[in-house]
């Protein structure tokens, strides 16, 4: 029986995916986070590779092979990984792509706050109000 959260986050900056860890693992200490580099490698590790499904997704939006909205599409048609939050992330917020992304079925967009502590409380907030 799982005793911890959960937290699969794909990005392809290793500095950004470091920030997210910890901000992460401050909000839970006992989580796990398991990460991919684009959008194709997560579609591959939770379709077929992870043994436990996520709480929680963190999709980067802009990402090669496949984009954070591209991934967002496929996770949505998997009916396995189709009720798990999906947070989509960026630096830019533009308000058309922000309706796109929430029509597609993502629960949050997070805009990338520039302080650690911002991050910190943003990504709180989110979980403490998406809990399953």
């Amino acid at each position: 029986m799982k005793t911890h959260n959960i937290f699969f986050i794909a990005d392809d900056d290793p500095d950004d995916q470091e920030l997210m860890i910890r901000a992460l693992h401050k909000i839970d200490e006992s989580s796990e986070c398991v990460t991919a580099h684009n959008g194709q490698q997560a579609i591959d590790k939770l379709e077929n590779q992870l043994f436990f499904l996520p709480d929680f997704i963190f999709l980067d939006l802009n990402m090669p092979l496949m984009n954070g909205k591209q991934c967002l599409e496929r996770i949505k048609k998997n009916q396995k990984l189709l009720d798990i939050p999906v947070i989509i992330y960026s630096t830019s917020a533009q308000s058309k792509e922000v309706q796109e992304i929430k029509q597609l079925g993502a629960n949050f967009f997070l805009q990338k706050p520039n302080l650690f502590e911002d991050l910190y409380n943003a990504l709180n907030n989110i979980i403490m109000n998406n809990k399953l």
